[in-house]
């Protein structure tokens, strides 16, 4: 499919939005403007698709566990069903608490300008952000579009400075966190698996436990994250279970272990029914990991639709809101139509322009196989849980960007042996050539002399670019930078364009 035939398929779906919009307040006196906020929803649903999703299943792609049209095919059903079956049913209008509600001063049109700058504005960053193939957070995408246009409404008074600095520590926190996890379970199956003389007997037994891991991580995950909606009506049917609004922490815990438990009753004799047939072989040792990185994926995208998807509608919800009850609120209810608009417009996204950041993700960082991409998957659900508990504001494309940067890192620390045994024979014929120096200073003439230093040059010059080429191998250095550069401009560049279209959208509209 060419790049004009997708652009013609996502326009198409702005269009339906835009026309389902108008049926529901076009006549109204402001109804337009309803109009203007879902189109750049559906823009900013179908870009959240193209590049927050990938993370998801950007590991299983590259390790070869999924083709990229499986993945899309999972990541499409899993994100649409985690939207509208555990999406919220009340989204804060003021993402994260970063600006005052009296930056608009009470005024809905005014507000109604600010979200809909926020929205075209993220919406923006994140098609550029594709476009150069950086992953990064949709969240913070969206919380500089509303900075941007709180600002521009309000004046710099309005900005809660300190909520703005727990998200730049976003930035270290996430990625470290992620990274050091994913670092964590690949030395955890190299050192109990791969580097065993009896791989496959160490398999039988570290690999039913791993899964076991990674499923009572995504159950403790998938309760704490995407079970809030539906929450009351599952502890109504289970009246023994505590009375809240959504799931403690305890009980969460409880259903991880559990579900975790009754996993490694099932997977454990399936392994040694499966490797009586392997070989002991790295490449016979990874299929096994395969299945448990399709559900990964799967169980990641639900609950990336139950939680992100506010990124692409809180605001469009926020708006019809403002324009419905003339006034500014702080939550607002999301209508079914509003989440439709959020789950297919990822989905389309995905589908249409997630090739592109899903290679990057899996392959153009860091060479990744199942044992490692699952490590990958394991950093991303426990990071979250982690992250959650100790009330650390975290991002989830951080999280798993920083996990593959993690899982590189390690392998190019594990190998540095072997490399270092290379390195040092041609640090050994360097030395030669320097006694060789010495010994021509005094017997041979300037011109031999030039000659040999030379080739001592020469020398020193292809064991840098082995070292540099062999570190460059495990992770893209030119690819990290690119990435943590994108990172950190994210907020300002979405502040900086909301607060030009808000300008523009009010002057047009006075």
């Amino acid at each position: 499919m060419n790049n004009m035939v997708k652009m013609i398929l996502g326009a198409a779906f702005a269009v339906a939005v835009a026309f389902y919009a108008n049926s529901i307040m076009g006549q109204e006196t402001h109804g337009g403007f309803l109009v203007l906020a879902a189109v750049f929803g559906a823009y900013m649903a179908m870009n959240i698709g193209a590049n927050d999703v990938a993370n998801n299943v950007g590991p299983a792609v590259g390790s070869g566990a999924l083709t990229i049209g499986g993945a899309i095919l999972i990541a499409s059903i899993f994100e649409a069903s985690g939207a509208l079956i555990a999406g919220g049913d009340v989204v804060g209008t003021i993402k994260k608490g970063i600006i005052s509600p009296d930056a608009f001063d009470n005024d809905p049109m005014l507000f109604v300008y600010g979200m809909s700058a926020a929205l075209l504005a993220a919406a923006l960053w994140l098609n550029l952000a594709t476009w150069l193939k950086a992953p990064v957070s949709t969240t913070h995408s969206i919380v500089g579009g509303v900075l941007g246009g709180g600002i521009a409404a309000g004046g710099f008074a309005i900005v809660s400075w300190g909520t703005m600095g727990k998200i730049a520590a976003s930035w270290v926190i996430s990625p470290v966190l992620g990274g050091v996890i994913a670092a964590i379970f690949l030395y955890i199956i190299k050192s109990q698996i791969i580097y065993k003389e009896d791989r496959i007997t160490a398999a039988k037994k570290i690999v039913p436990i791993l899964v076991a891991l990674m499923s009572a991580a995504f159950i403790t995950y998938l309760t704490v994250k995407g079970l809030k909606k539906v929450w009351p009506v599952i502890v109504e049917i289970l009246s023994f279970l505590p009375q809240t609004k959504k799931p403690a922490f305890s009980v969460a815990l409880i259903f991880g272990a559990i579900g975790g438990l009754i996993t490694l009753f099932i997977v454990k004799p399936k392994v040694a029914k499966k490797v009586i047939g392997l070989d002991g072989s790295r490449e016979s040792i990874n299929i096994l990991f395969t299945i448990p990185l399709i559900f990964a994926a799967a169980l990641l995208s639900f609950a990336h639709g139950a939680n992100d998807v506010a990124n692409a509608v809180g605001p469009l919800a926020a708006v019809y809101d403002a324009l419905s009850t003339t006034a500014v609120s702080t939550k607002v209810a999301i209508p079914l139509w509003v989440m439709v608009v959020g789950g297919v417009g990822i989905s389309v996204g995905l589908a249409l322009f997630g090739p592109r950041l899903i290679r990057t993700v899996g392959t153009e960082i860091t060479e990744l196989d199942q044992m490692r991409a699952f490590s990958i998957m394991m950093a991303a659900a426990i990071t979250v849980v982690i992250a959650s508990q100790l009330g650390l504001p975290v991002s989830s494309t951080h999280i798993a960007v920083g996990a593959i940067f993690g899982v590189g890192f390690l392998r190019e620390w594990l190998d540095n042996k072997e490399a270092g045994e290379k390195q040092e024979k041609l640090q050994q014929e360097v030395e030669k050539q320097h006694a060789l120096k010495a010994a021509l200073a005094e017997l041979q003439t300037v011109e031999e002399y030039r000659k040999q230093e030379a080739l001592i040059k020469v020398q020193k010059k292809k064991v840098k670019s082995i070292k540099r080429s062999l570190r460059e191998n495990y992770v893209k250095r030119g690819m990290v930078k690119k990435i943590v550069a994108a990172w950190v401009i994210t907020v300002p560049a979405a502040a900086v364009l909301s607060a030009i279209i808000f300008f523009i959208i009010k002057g047009v509209s006075a």
